[in-house]
């Protein structure tokens, strides 16, 4: 048995995460499940220390304490972030220097397996680079505009089917609720002047039968095919109604995914 410890960064609700832990549980790996933007600085205690063979110390959460030297791997799933500090000065003081503190220790832990790395998760979700990652590895990408002119907006609109898409997956309540906002269609006519308060993307709607997501581990690429209701454009609106399938992923495609920056691992 490997009594290397594994970290578990993220949020208080995941169950894809929850079904990771009882896993690593049943083969006795020792784990420390914690929320960075949540749990530090208490009840996380942070005690690190660099030598010549990197990082060591230790990160404690509750009664458990993880080795940092020792760590075989860190699971970077859905963290909260970190908090702004957007009150008093130092309180913003504080919530830089968790981000910077914590966050740089754990993304700089020796012989350490990241599945995702923190940072490569944070450049992977600049959905403008990674289009332009896409096509520089020879990818299909639908007609994109980013825009805040509305009349450049509405002018695309009009030019083909088009679906706006958030930027950014980020919590948004409706009258209190939490909600998500999804992909969806739009025309030209409902292109309005709220546009300009914030950068837009739109996007060439594709026809389709079904969605593939595709994750990569190392050189492995392993996929699944997502069936969504018909009529349902983004099958995240509709996470009880959907169907998965294992499928395999073309050589093709497999080649332009393993060792590009277009995944987060």
């Amino acid at each position: 048995m490997d009594g290397r410890p594994v970290l578990v960064c993220t949020e208080f609700e995941d169950a894809t995460a929850d079904l990771v832990i009882a896993e690593l549980n049943r083969r006795r790996v020792p784990v420390l499940r914690f929320d960075p933007g949540r749990d530090f600085p208490a009840p996380v205690v942070l005690a690190a220390r660099i030598g010549a063979g990197g990082w060591g110390g230790r990160l404690s959460g509750g009664e458990r304490t993880a080795d940092l030297s020792a760590v075989r791997a860190l699971y970077h799933r859905r963290p909260s972030p970190y908090p702004t500090g957007s009150g008093e000065q130092a309180a913003r003081f504080a919530a830089h220097e968790n981000r910077r503190g914590l966050g740089g220790v754990l993304g700089a832990l020796p012989g350490c397996l990241y599945l995702s790395h923190p940072q490569a998760i944070a450049r992977a979700e600049y959905k403008p680079a990674q289009l332009d990652a896409a096509t520089r590895v020879g990818l299909s990408v639908p007609p994109t505009l980013i825009t805040n002119d509305p009349m450049e907006a509405k002018a695309f609109c009009a030019a083909q089917p088009t679906i706006y898409k958030p930027l950014h997956a980020g919590a948004y309540e409706v009258e209190g609720e939490p909600a998500g906002i999804w992909a969806a269609p739009v025309e030209a006519g409902e292109v309005c002047g709220a546009v300009s308060h914030s950068a837009h993307l739109f996007q060439a709607q594709v026809p389709k039968v079904a969605d593939v997501r595709a994750v990569v581990v190392g050189e492995q690429v392993f996929s699944a095919r997502i069936t969504a209701p018909p009529g349902v454009v983004d099958w995240r609106a509709e996470y009880q109604s959907l169907t998965y399938e294992p499928v395999a992923c073309p050589d093709g495609i497999r080649g332009h995914w393993c060792g590009s920056s277009l995944h987060s691992g």
